[in-house]
């Protein structure tokens, strides 16, 4: 896996700051929630994990580069 530069990671921080809903598309983790469950945007890490709280009680992030959402 590759991590984003500075730039990729202040991009996603612009497009999805704390309080964005959002819908999972894809995650590949066996503790994924089911795709088309909307969460709530935590914050942006220094990786470009976009850490969220899900709807159905967790709080997984989505990996950049890996997992897949949208803005709702």
């Amino acid at each position: 896996m590759r991590f984003p530069d500075r730039d990729t990671v202040a991009g996603l921080r612009r497009e999805y700051p704390a309080g964005t809903l959002v819908e999972l598309v894809f995650m590949s983790d066996v503790q994924a929630p089911p795709v088309g469950t909307v969460g709530k945007v935590l914050f942006v890490d220094d990786i470009g994990t976009v850490h969220i709280a899900w709807q159905t009680g967790g709080s997984l992030g989505a990996a950049y580069g890996e997992d897949v959402i949208r803005k709702v």
